[in-house]
């Protein structure tokens, strides 16, 4: 299939139209606008320094149904300690930082760039990204960020420097997002991380579906707020 080249105007093709991987199109910009539309589209960016922006509509699509999050006897016992203060949308400059910092440390590539971590730093700025962080005595210590549109969140990179503390600020966050209601979280592709969190693989064509008609619910989240 072919790979779209995009232009200045706020456009994309279908997502249905992406190659075998996922590939859709090539090019375009960060801004708010681009941004907002793609995740309405089910369409993201993920790039490396060298690359161009490139557009993806993966098939399948790894997603987490509220509902359906699994929670072993070890993390409800680490949640039940109550040893890490979870909150959202206290410091998403550090969260979506750290989650670019921690893979360079680990010497994995990252596609949270200057230019996307700016970008996404505009979406929050504008109420469409949130982040949820996990604290240890004053000190962040774990914690994920990503846009929500409706009744979906679309997430994006999470990252932990103690044992667990991602664990339990998803954990916590899901249940969050559940009990307001939202109908799915994209987790993009499949990792055994998510996996084993209930995340689950459906084919693109539901995926859009779900999305086209759940982005249109109005949500609208708290500003610094415990969860």
């Amino acid at each position: 299939m072919t790979v779209f080249q995009l232009t200045d105007d706020i456009i994309f093709p279908p997502a249905h139209l992406a190659d075998d991987n996922g590939l859709l199109a090539v090019g375009g910009d960060l801004s708010s606008e681009r941004l907002k539309l793609a995740y309405e589209m089910g369409i993201f960016p993920w790039y490396s320094e060298d690359d161009p922006i490139l557009w993806w509509a993966p098939d399948p699509r790894l997603v987490l149904f509220p509902s359906k999050l699994k929670i072993s006897r070890s993390l409800r016992k680490i949640i039940k300690k109550d040893q890490f203060k979870i909150t959202l949308n206290n410091s998403f400059e550090e969260v979506i930082n750290s989650c670019a910092e921690i893979r360079i440390k680990e010497d994995e590539d990252t596609w949270i760039l200057d230019e996307m971590q700016h970008a996404y730093i505009k979406l929050h700025e504008k109420g469409l990204a949130h982040s949820v962080e996990a604290w240890l005595n004053g000190e962040l210590v774990g914690g994920l960020y990503g846009v929500s549109l409706g009744k979906v969140f679309f997430g994006e990179s999470m990252f932990s420097t103690v044992s667990n503390a991602s664990k339990v600020a998803f954990t916590k966050f899901v249940n969050f997002l559940s009990e307001n209601s939202f109908d799915i979280i994209d987790c993009q592709v499949k990792t055994d991380h998510l996996s084993s969190l209930g995340a689950e693989e459906i084919s693109r064509a539901q995926f859009l579906k779900i999305i086209n008609q759940s982005t249109q619910k109005p949500f609208f989240f708290d500003r610094k707020t415990t969860i």
